[in-house]
C-alpha cells in the first residue's frame, strides 16, 4: 500500500485529492496546523485518514512529521487560496506559499530524497501574459503577492529537481471550483446567490465586472491530474486547464437559468466590487501536454460545473450550517 502525505488536506483540493488517493488504495495522511480541529470537507473520510500536526514554517516539526508519516508521495497544497486577500496579507502569503514549499523540499531532502513531490502552482504565475493561451514554456510575469509567491515556489521546485535529482512536479492549475469553495470565491458566490434568491431567502446579488473572464474547471477533475503527475516515469510541470474562458456574465446567466430566473431582475453591478488594476486578462491555459503525456481529460464542462454548484447550494440551504472550508487551505 502506497503512503501519501497531503498538506492543506482540509481545503477544497486537499479533501478531494484525499478521496482520489483512497480510491486508488493509498494510506493517506494529512498535515494540519496545531490547534485546528474542524475539517468539514473531510467528514466523509475522516475515519480513513490520519491527521498529523506540524507547522509548515517550523523545519523541525515538519521534518519530524514527515519522518513519522513515511510517505512515498507528498502533495503540497497548503497556502492561502483567495488571491485578492494576498494584498492584505502579503507576508503571510509569502511565508506559506514560498517559504513553506522550500521547507517541505528541505524536509524531504533530510528524511527521504526518493519521495515524489507535487507542488500546487497557479495560473497567477503568468500574471499579464504576452501570449494566450499559456503553456508550460510561457514566461512567468506575476503581478500579485500570491502570484509572486507561487512563482518562487515554482522556480524552487525546478531548482531542487535540477540540483538534487528530486522527482518534483508543479501543477500549473487554472481556476477550479467545487461546492467546497468558500463563498468569497466568485463561482460559489454566484451559485449561492442564485439558489438563495430562488428560495426567497435573498433579494439580489451584487457583483463587479461582468465582462471579466476566467478559465474555469471542476476541482475534482484537476486533482486527478495531480495524482497522474506523480505516476509518470519522469518528473515535469504541467498546465491543467479547460482551455477556454468564460465571462462572469455567462456564469451568472447559466446559474440563474438553472433556477428558472432571469438574472437581469436580480443582479446589481457595483463598481466597488471590481478589481481594477488587480484584474488579470487573457489567462487561458493550454492543457495539451497534460492530455498527451498524462492521459488527463476533464469530465465536467463549464455548464455542468455551474449546475453542480447551484444544485449543491440549493441542497445546502436545507441544512443549518454551511460546510465550506475557509479560504486558508492549510
Amino acid at each position: 500500500m502506497k503512503r501519501a502525505l497531503i498538506t492543506g488536506i482540509g481545503g477544497q483540493d486537499g479533501s478531494l485529492l484525499a478521496e482520489v488517493l483512497l480510491e486508488h488504495g493509498y494510506d493517506v495522511s494529512g498535515l494540519v496546523r496545531p490547534g485546528a480541529d474542524h475539517y468539514p470537507n473531510l467528514d466523509a473520510v475522516l475515519d480513513r485518514i490520519e491527521l498529523v500536526e506540524a507547522d509548515l514554517l517550523d523545519q523541525g516539526s515538519l521534518t519530524t512529521a514527515l519522518a513519522a508519516a513515511a510517505p512515498a508521495e507528498v502533495y503540497n497544497l497548503a497556502a492561502p487560496s483567495f488571491v485578492p486577500a494576498s494584498w492584505e496579507r502579503p507576508v503571510e502569503t509569502a511565508g506559506f506559499a514560498a517559504v513553506g514549499a522550500t521547507s517541505m523540499l528541505e524536509a524531504i531532502r533530510a528524511v527521504d530524497p526518493s519521495i515524489r513531490f507535487y507542488q500546487a502552482s497557479s495560473s497567477e504565475i503568468f500574471g499579464e501574459p504576452l501570449d494566450s493561451p499559456q503553456t508550460e514554456s510561457t514566461p512567468l510575469n506575476p503581478v500579485t503577492p500570491y502570484g509572486v509567491a507561487k512563482a518562487y515556489a515554482h522556480f524552487i521546485v525546478h531548482s531542487y529537481r535540477r540540483q538534487y535529482g528530486f522527482f518534483a512536479c508543479s501543477g500549473i492549475l487554472y481556476n477550479h471550483e467545487s461546492p467546497r469553495r468558500p463563498l468569497e470565491f466568485l463561482p460559489r458566490k454566484v451559485a449561492h446567490g442564485a439558489a438563495a434568491i430562488s428560495r426567497g431567502l435573498e433579494q439580489e446579488l451584487v457583483l463587479g465586472d461582468l465582462d471579466a473572464r476566467r478559465d474555469w474547471g471542476y476541482a475534482g477533475d484537476y486533482v486527478r491530474a495531480m495524482w497522474l503527475m506523480l505516476q509518470q516515469a519522469e518528473p515535469g510541470d504541467y498546465v491543467v486547464a479547460s482551455g477556454e474562458d468564460h465571462s462572469v456574465r455567462e456564469l451568472v446567466e447559466c446559474a440563474f437559468a438553472r433556477v428558472g430566473l432571469d438574472w437581469h431582475d436580480h443582479v446589481r453591478v457595483d463598481p466597488a466590487f471590481e478589481r481594477g488594476a488587480a484584474e488579470l486578462h487573457r489567462l487561458v491555459g493550454d492543457p495539451t501536454r497534460a492530455q498527451e503525456r498524462l492521459g488527463w481529460r476533464r469530465e465536467i464542462g463549464f455548464e455542468q460545473l455551474v449546475h453542480l454548484l447551484v444544485d449543491a447550494d440549493l441542497e445546502r440551504l436545507h441544512t443549518p450550517a454551511d460546510g465550506a472550508a475557509t479560504s486558508m487551505e492549510r
